[in-house]
C-alpha cells in the first residue's frame, strides 16, 4: 500500500445526513478508499415552518444569533434571505469551522466562534468564547434541530441574557435498505464507520438491526467528540477512536485505526 494511497481499496461508511458527506467522501477517495454513504439521520423543514418565519420576522430584536450546525445555517439563512435582509447589527455566531464557512457564504463576514485551535468544537467550547461571557441583557435566539441539548441555551439564561430557540429543520430516521451494506460487512469490504452524533449511532443501530449492530461492534468506529464516544461504548461499541472535529482529522483518524 503506497503512502499517497492508505486507504487502497478499504471501504469507509460515512453516517452524515445526505448533502453534509461530499468534502469528507472526496478525501477519503483521494486517500484510496472507498466511500460508502449510508445517512443515519435525513434532515426535514422544519415541523412548524411558522414559527420559523414569526421569529425571523423579528430578527431585529436580537442582538445575537447563534447557529447550531451547518445544517440550522442552511436551514435558517436561506429562509431569512427569502424574507428579508440581515440586520446589519446582529451578531452571528456558530459551534465550529463547518459553521463558520457556511455563514461566510451567505455573506456574513464575522463570525463569532471558537478558537480555530480549540479541539473541541461544541457548546461549551463556544460558551468559552469573550462574547458569550457578556450577554447580561442581550436578547439570543439559537437556530437549530428540533430537540436537542439545553446546555447551551441554559447557560447563556444563567449569564442574564434573554433567549429564544426556533428550530429551522428536523431530523428523521433514514430510508435506505440496510441489506447491501450488510453484504458488504460480510464479504470483508467495510474497514471502518464514521459516526458524527449519538443520536445519528443510535439511528444507525435501528436500522441496521441486530445483525448489522452486532457487525457494527466489531468494527473500528472514528468519532469526533467525547460524548459520541461514551454514547458509543455504552451500546457495546469495543473499537471507538476518538479524534477532534473536522473532515481533516476524521480522516487522519480512519487511516491511522485501519492500518495500525
Amino acid at each position: 500500500m503506497s503512502s499517497a494511497q492508505p486507504l487502497a481499496g478499504r471501504g469507509i461508511v460515512i453516517t452524515r445526513p445526505a448533502g453534509e458527506s461530499q468534502r469528507l467522501a472526496a478525501l477519503i477517495r483521494e486517500a484510496g478508499g472507498v466511500p460508502l454513504l449510508y445517512p443515519a439521520l435525513e434532515i426535514l423543514d422544519a415541523a412548524d415552518p411558522a414559527a420559523l418565519d414569526a421569529v425571523i420576522d423579528r430578527l431585529h430584536d436580537f442582538a445575537l444569533a447563534i447557529f447550531i450546525s451547518p445544517t440550522a445555517v442552511h436551514k435558517a439563512m436561506a429562509r431569512i434571505v427569502a424574507l428579508r435582509v440581515l440586520p446589519a447589527d446582529l451578531r452571528c455566531a456558530a459551534i465550529g469551522p463547518g459553521g463558520v464557512r457556511a455563514l461566510q457564504a451567505f455573506g456574513v463576514r464575522e463570525v463569532i466562534a471558537p478558537d480555530a485551535d480549540n479541539a473541541r468544537h461544541d457548546s461549551e467550547s463556544l460558551l468559552a468564547t469573550r462574547f458569550l461571557q457578556n450577554v447580561g441583557g442581550k436578547r439570543v435566539v439559537i437556530f437549530r434541530g428540533d430537540g436537542g441539548r439545553e446546555l447551551l441555551r441554559d447557560a447563556l439564561i444563567a449569564r442574564g441574557a434573554s433567549v429564544e430557540t426556533v428550530a429551522c429543520y428536523r431530523r428523521v430516521a433514514p430510508s435506505w435498505d440496510g441489506l447491501p451494506l450488510l453484504q458488504a460487512w460480510a464479504r470483508g469490504e467495510v474497514a471502518a464507520v464514521i459516526v458524527t452524533s449519538s443520536e445519528g449511532l443510535r439511528r444507525f443501530c435501528d436500522r441496521l438491526g441486530e445483525a448489522g449492530t452486532a457487525r457494527l461492534r466489531a468494527t473500528p468506529i472514528i468519532v469526533p467528540h467525547p460524548r459520541i464516544a461514551a454514547a458509543a461504548r455504552a451500546m457495546g461499541m469495543t473499537c471507538v477512536e476518538e479524534t477532534v472535529t473536522g473532515d481533516a482529522a476524521l480522516l487522519a483518524a480512519v487511516v491511522r485505526r485501519v492500518n495500525s
